[in-house]
């Protein structure tokens, strides 16, 4: 359904572009619901769907990783419990992150759908992404989000290849999303 192509960044934005093709790793359902009296995003994993197999027995073993991203920097991440052999896992799994609303408008988060092994290395199966520096669905979700504080926006994100990581620099805009140092 998806291949990579260039990730493009400027000096305070990352985005991830697709195009459509013949690979299908899946879709993932989540809903997003922001609380700006108290500062709190709730990214709640709902299910997926029609995951692509990874591991040799047909199925795979997928969790669910969630990066809070800023001028191309992963702040803070969270990730669902494993749902073992299955191509359609269900989680209902929310995950919390303190963002003020100062900050809301230059956060993205980046949703990575990941293979568990237990030898060698855990494998990206498809990411989304959502954010205001996010393509098409995933920055009219997070729209959606902003323009209905309190109510959980549900939507069906396809998954896309994850080609690289990039980090990129800023101005620092996103300091006070970090929690004080750490002694």
């Amino acid at each position: 359904m998806f291949s990579p192509r260039p990730v493009t960044c400027s000096m305070f934005t990352c985005r991830f572009t697709t195009t459509f093709d013949n690979v299908d790793l899946g879709d993932l359902m989540f809903s997003l619901c922001y609380l700006p009296t108290a500062g709190r995003l709730t990214i709640t994993i709902i299910k997926a769907r029609n995951l692509k197999a990874m591991d040799i027995t047909g199925a795979s073993d997928p969790y669910v990783k969630v990066s809070i991203m800023c001028e191309g920097r992963r702040l803070k991440k969270r990730k669902t419990s494993t749902k073992r052999n299955t191509l359609n896992p269900v989680y209902n799994e929310a995950i919390v992150f303190d963002v003020p609303p100062e900050n809301i408008d230059q956060i993205s988060l980046l949703i990575a759908v990941m293979d568990y092994d237990r030898v060698g290395h855990n494998e990206v199966i498809g990411i989304c992404q959502v954010g205001n520096d996010a393509e098409s669905l995933g920055r009219e979700h997070w729209s959606e989000m902003l323009s209905y504080p309190r109510k959980p926006i549900a939507h069906w994100h396809p998954l896309t290849e994850w080609t690289t990581q990039v980090t990129a620099t800023g101005n620092g805009s996103c300091n006070s999303l970090k929690g004080p140092p750490s002694p």
